[in-house]
């Protein structure tokens, strides 16, 4: 007789605390402790946090260990199509027997006290990192930073911050002041931290943090820089100037997101091998992914579709700016959104480059916006707007007026996760 399927074990998992999101790390500690303390037992850990941008650059970092030739574990959230992207062993994605059996194990220490399903779930992943030998493990903060279960490791090899913007305000604070503080919660004493672009309300708390615990910070702009020139970036500290690639992910916000890849693998003491594949072999679905297999593309043969899971105001601006630097073509927008989102800061700088929006519901998600008041909000920022019932009716009406236009599929992971399981 077969026992319960990953997917069994992280249902009931949802059921185990009432609450989705409960900033603590009292249940982490008890729930690790069970497990023998899987977290003391890791391979470095690079640490990363931010609001934008810890994705691709945890992808970059990643694909220059690997270029270096080295492994690295690596722990991301939330996934798209499957939980198992969620965690990667040494490079490859956790096996169902292997995931199952962490579960399981998680599942079965826990018994019946209150958890979060993040918060088991990573201590299942650090349980999983810590039986198999890889060179590095990179944790990427699911929310915040100080009290994200990610948050428990005493001494990493380097932390990071990406770049700081508002977004989560019911959990972190309604300022860019108090958000910093939560995330630089992630430095620790003595361990240097690298730190992207930021704010100077950001900056200056994650400065005051750093002092306070006597870590070192590489800065953008201060210790690091990187800017493109003539279709290269240029990447300098105080060790010298590097010309490589373009980054394979698109987006001037990618070329920051490069460099603070570039800072930690240089901090690390690694080559130029390390430092050209961070650029050009990094994978990070549903960041301007070109959609190139599927019903959808069936569907629209000669449309030009892409699709974004990015759903803040930062990431509205990144995103426009892609769109302005793709060759000329008409652009529409298929737009789901959850109702904890700033909608119309996300919407705003997308108006200036798209001639209409289609806005749906996400399936199968209890926060998703209605498709009507998505399309409201577009309207607000003078976007013209209607509804349809699925990405694939939107998809319809778009390409009947014109079969050859640009597509994008945006506003929300969960939307993005619902189309890569439909057009994997």
């Amino acid at each position: 007789m077969t026992g319960p399927t990953s997917d069994v074990i992280l249902d009931r998992m949802m059921a185990l605390h009432p609450k989705i999101i409960d900033l603590t790390l009292d249940r982490v500690w008890r729930l690790l402790e069970a497990l023998g303390n899987p977290q003391d037992k890791l391979p470095p850990v690079i640490h990363i946090a931010g609001t934008n941008g810890k994705g691709s650059t945890q992808a970059m970092i990643r694909a220059g260990l690997e270029g270096a030739g080295l492994t690295a574990h690596a722990y991301t959230s939330p996934h798209l199509a499957r939980f198992h992207e969620r965690i990667r062993l040494a490079g490859e994605l956790i096996s169902e027997p292997d995931l199952t059996a962490v579960l399981d194990e998680c599942y079965t220490a826990n018994g019946d006290a209150n958890i979060t399903y993040f918060e088991i779930t990573t201590c299942a992943a650090l349980l999983a990192f810590s039986r198999v030998p890889a060179d590095y493990t990179l944790l990427e903060v699911g929310l915040g930073g100080r009290l994200d279960a990610t948050n428990v490791i005493a001494k990493p090899a380097v932390s990071v911050i990406t770049p700081i913007s508002i977004d989560h305000e019911q959990f972190l604070g309604n300022t860019l002041a108090k958000i910093a503080a939560e995330k630089a919660g992630i430095i620790k004493r003595g361990v240097t931290c690298i730190v992207g672009p930021q704010p100077d309300e950001a900056m200056e708390v994650i400065e005051a943090t750093a002092a306070r615990l006597g870590a070192p910070l590489l800065a953008y702009g201060q210790h690091w820089h990187v800017h493109e020139e003539h279709g290269r970036l240029i990447y300098q500290d105080e060790t010298g100037l590097r010309d490589l690639p373009l980054p394979n992910l698109l987006g001037a916000h990618q070329i920051q997101n490069a460099g603070a890849a570039l800072a930690v693998l240089r901090h690390l003491d690694l080559g130029d091998e390390a430092y050209e594949a961070a650029v050009t072999r990094a994978e990070w679905p549903a960041r301007m992914q070109r959609l190139k297999t599927g019903p959808l593309v069936e569907q629209a043969p000669q449309a030009d579709l892409w699709l974004d899971g990015g759903h803040n105001a930062a990431a509205g601006v990144a995103l426009a700016d892609v769109l302005a630097k793709l060759p000329p073509r008409p652009t529409h927008l298929i737009c789901g959104m959850l109702n904890t989102k700033d909608v119309t800061g996300y919407l705003s700088p997308l108006a200036q480059q798209a001639a209409s929006l289609t806005a749906v519901s996400i399936p199968g998600e209890t926060n998703t916006l209605s498709a009507e008041e998505t399309a409201a909000a577009a309207k607000s920022v003078k976007l013209p707007a209607t509804t349809a019932s699925s990405v694939s009716q939107a998809l319809d009406t778009i390409i009947k007026a014109d079969p050859q236009v640009r597509v994008l599929i945006c506003g929300s992971l969960y939307l993005a996760g619902n189309i890569l399981r439909e057009n994997g």
